[in-house]
């Protein structure tokens, strides 16, 4: 009798910061060392708290939050996330083209098993968040990296981008806020990676998850708006931003060709997930008291939040600055 084995498919599948990385680290706990883990975006164990505001909602919600909502998620809550993307410059956006999912992962996932065939080719950052390139393989893709060069600021090296596409490239991942580097690109090249995507006819997939976490006014443009007439996958969700990551709240934008957008669709539709219908509320708030929520005394902005914690005393940077080198 053959042995039970693992899937071929999972062969190029690498997250070692959840593997040997964290296995090391647990040694090292079990001998007695402190290790601070700082290898999840999960902000809650560092005393990132949600506004008082997210979680009354979501109570009071409760009771209208018993069964299965739409596949794509609530209708009131995607008309939420459709507005606030109109208002960021994608006019043609509509209700139908929202997809909430159980988290952002879930929805990269489905996302790469809808759109790639066996063999075909997707460009992605090095560094990367793992995740990208495990959904690749796992679709029976290949992810190609392309250079975020540290010396030129960790921006995409345009000429490596260029020189890696083959027949075989379906689309480009945009990791913008940039995880892990920190890097936040500007519209000028974003608008350079637009236009080698048209040259090839290549799909953008636009990670945007910390894309109201910035420092030193740093200003973040959305890559979709910049590409009207090609597709683009925009990802985002609750979780950086407003602290709940446990809420697992994350969408999926689609934006471009109208024709292509119903294509798309339709197949998406057969096989969606019902979203988690309680924690899907809170992105049903309008722009007007998100704005409130983030100007009141209790919720800083999501980046002032970070820098007070993180320089407050007895902080982990304040620990590093003392430390002996």
């Amino acid at each position: 009798m053959s042995p039970i084995e693992k899937s071929s498919k999972l062969e190029n599948v690498c997250y070692d910061i959840r593997g040997p990385v964290l296995k090391e680290a647990k040694r090292l706990e079990e001998e007695g060392n402190k290790v601070l883990k700082l290898n999840i975006g999960n902000p809650a164990p560092f005393g990132f708290e949600a506004p008082d505001e997210i979680l009354v909602d979501v109570i009071r919600n409760l009771p209208t939050a018993q069964g299965y909502c739409d596949s794509k998620g609530l209708y009131s809550a995607r008309k939420a996330i459709m507005q606030h993307y109109q208002a960021r410059g994608m006019r043609d956006v509509t209700v139908e083209d929202i997809y909430i999912g159980n988290g952002v992962s879930e929805l990269i996932v489905q996302a790469m098993q809808a759109l790639l065939n066996s063999g075909d080719e997707m460009l992605v950052p090095a560094p990367d968040y793992p995740l990208w390139t495990a959904a690749v393989s796992l679709s029976s893709g290949k992810a190609v990296h392309y250079l975020c060069d540290e010396s030129s600021d960790w921006f995409p090296d345009l000429d490596d981008i260029r020189a890696k596409i083959t027949p075989r490239t379906r689309g480009i991942v945009i990791i913008n806020p940039n995880n892990p580097t920190g890097a936040v690109y500007s519209k000028e090249l974003l608008q350079e990676i637009v236009e080698i995507a048209r040259q090839h006819n290549l799909i953008i997939f636009a990670d945007e998850i910390y894309d109201k976490i910035l420092y030193d006014e740093a200003q973040h443009h959305s890559i979709a708006a910049l590409a009207p007439d090609l597709l683009t996958v925009t990802f985002n969700g609750l979780s950086k931003t407003y602290r709940v990551a446990g809420f697992r709240q994350g969408w999926m934008v689609l934006n471009g060709p109208k024709n292509t957008r119903r294509a798309i669709s339709k197949g998406w539709r057969c096989w969606l997930q019902c979203v988690c219908a309680p924690t899907c509320r809170p992105s049903m708030l309008s722009r007007r008291r998100w704005a409130a929520i983030r100007a009141s005394a209790n919720s800083s902005s999501p980046a002032d939040a970070c820098m007070n914690n993180a320089t407050a005393p007895g902080s982990l940077s304040t620990i590093f600055r003392a430390s002996p080198a």
